[in-house]
């Protein structure tokens, strides 16, 4: 799931430890992900060009399936494009299917009981695992005498110990700051009797600070706009007070779970007959926003148009504001594939995993089915050969040594629209290795629940892009395998021929494309369906 936007809270601190991207200060054209470089000068995917070559062909209609926080199906620009269980029967409470799923008519939901309660906020994996590890090792010395295993356990702990000390330090003290100019701020927009999208550097002119806190409070609303109306940024700093306070009071909470809201044993990996029908669940933002860019309406006038025409929307809820739990992946992965799921986007991941084997066999499992799984490459700025991000392509044994790799997996980094430096997002992962392609993932517009729209970014919007165009190729060429799709994908991207800034601190590395992805470039639609078609004509 996307995470708040550091640069913010370095903002509101009065310090600069590193330059944004110059597109985070721009505004793209709408629906810029879809456009055409040599036609329009932004680094889309050439998605139109691609449906002008396909005009005089048919296609089929393609599953693909969000694993994600939900869905709002009742969404305008969705609601026609989603899809259906020809076996359920909308309000029935019965399994008519007999597939184990009683009600399952858009998909279903992990994260909740029979009864219709839900999770909504988790714990992260390493809160999870703080908790298993610490009653067993929290007493233990270095010198303590240990077996092999439960050395290589106490080790991982000792690790864990201080990343989530890190983040909690980080999640405290953004909490608190985040906290405390909101409330400053607030003070200023009451004082001008105006809300937050009307006011002016006039309006700010007329008030007289009564101490240093409510100047810089002034100061940072002059600031902003400079650049945009003034509800944008309040916006994202209500948003930070959210989030930072959620890192503190749920998802690093070791005393904060919320698992027996499920009621499943969670421990019994084989266990898959839990849950609900209700798909969109009680924060459906990041998976509608998801959902929209795959498959939003095309050519209605409505909203956005989603990158893949023929296409059909199966939601089903993995993801909590928090991490995923790796049981659930599996279900879901699982449940999409039997459910006749072509391609599975994922916009997720996390820094740890608990039952990495049963991912593992559930991702063997969709291989042997021939569907295609999309994944989020992760916004941390990292270079994935050297750091984690689960769910991985890579299969690993109990010791986690590498043990081969899956061949219908395709890992997404985020690009902007601009052919410069500043091309590969600043937050975006990469690898020589783990990242397979890139994609548009920079102030994406999509839906969002109760009919509206929203930018986002991340590589989870990249993700979706890449899921679109699977559907396309598997819509219009039926006959490709999963395997076949991926190839296609990595091979026909648009290659640029400069180096580009390396996401991370200071930005100060330069590569190429080729340097830090396995294809060395962004996907490109037209150039996919030219090679589907040279291929499917042979």
């Amino acid at each position: 799931m996307n995470k708040v936007n550091k640069a913010l809270l370095y903002l509101v601190l009065g310090i600069f430890p590193f330059a944004g991207s110059a597109q985070d200060k721009d505004t793209p054209p709408p629906n810029w992900y879809n456009l055409d470089f040599q036609k329009d000068g932004i680094m889309g995917i050439s998605t139109e060009k691609a449906y002008d070559f396909l005009k005089n062909k048919t296609a089929k209609p393609v599953v693909v399936a969000v694993l994600d926080g939900g869905v709002d199906i009742t969404h305008e620009d969705l609601k026609e494009v989603l899809w259906m269980n020809p076996k359920e029967t909308v309000g029935s409470t019965k399994d008519n299917d007999g597939n184990g799923y009683a009600g399952d008519v858009y998909g279903w939901n992990f994260l909740g009981n029979a009864n219709g309660e839900n999770v909504d906020q988790d714990n992260l994996e390493v809160t999870r695992l703080i908790r298993l590890y610490e009653p067993k090792y929290i007493s233990v010395l270095p010198s303590t005498r240990l077996s092999e295993a439960e050395r290589r356990e106490f080790v991982a702990y000792q690790r864990m110990i201080g990343d989530y000390t890190s983040k909690m330090d980080e999640a405290q003290f953004g909490a608190t700051n985040y906290t405390r100019l909101k409330e400053d701020i607030d003070g200023i927009v009451a004082s001008t009797g105006k809300e937050p999208k009307d006011i002016t550097k006039a309006d700010l002119d007329k008030i007289t600070p009564s101490n240093d806190r409510q100047k810089m409070a002034i100061r940072i609303i002059k600031k902003e706009l400079d650049k945009d109306p003034f509800d944008k940024f309040y916006d994202s700093l209500t948003e930070g007070v959210k989030y930072y306070q959620e890192q503190v009071n749920f998802h690093l909470n070791k005393d904060f779970n919320p698992r027996t809201i499920i009621g499943d044993n969670y421990d019994d990996a084989s266990e898959r007959y839990y849950g609900n029908p209700d798909v969109k669940g009680p924060d459906a933002g990041h998976g509608t926003h998801v959902a929209g860019i795959i498959g939003a309406k095309r050519g209605n006038n409505i909203g956005i148009d989603g990158v893949a025409e023929h296409v059909q929307i199966m939601s089903v809820r993995t993801v909590p504001n928090g991490d995923e739990h790796d049981k659930d992946v599996a279900n879901a992965i699982r449940y999409a594939v039997d459910n006749g799921a072509k391609i599975i986007n994922m916009s997720f991941g996390k820094a740890y995993v608990y039952n990495k084997q049963t991912v593992d066999d559930a991702v063997k499992y969709a291989e042997s089915k021939d569907v295609l799984l999309v994944h989020a490459a992760g916004n941390d700025g990292n270079d994935l050969d050297v750091s984690k991000n689960y769910p991985t392509k890579y299969y690993t044994d109990s010791l986690g040594s590498v043990q081969g790799e899956a061949a219908n997996w395709i890992t997404v980094g985020a690009t902007g629209w601009k052919q410069d430096a500043d091309l590969v997002a600043t937050f975006s992962n990469y690898g020589y290795r783990s990242v397979d392609v890139f994609a548009p993932g920079v102030k994406i517009n999509s839906t969002m629940p109760e009919s509206t729209y929203k930018e986002q970014q991340g590589t989870s919007m990249a993700a979706p892009v890449v899921s679109g165009l699977a559907a396309i190729l598997r819509s219009y060429y039926p006959d490709l395998t999963a395997t076949q799709v991926k190839d296609i994908i990595l091979k026909s991207v648009t290659k640029v021929d400069q180096k580009v800034k390396v996401p991370g601190e200071g930005r100060s590395r330069k590569a190429y494309l080729d340097e830090i992805s396995v294809s060395g470039g962004i996907v490109n639609a037209y150039e996919a369906v030219r090679l589907a078609e040279e291929m499917a004509v042979k």
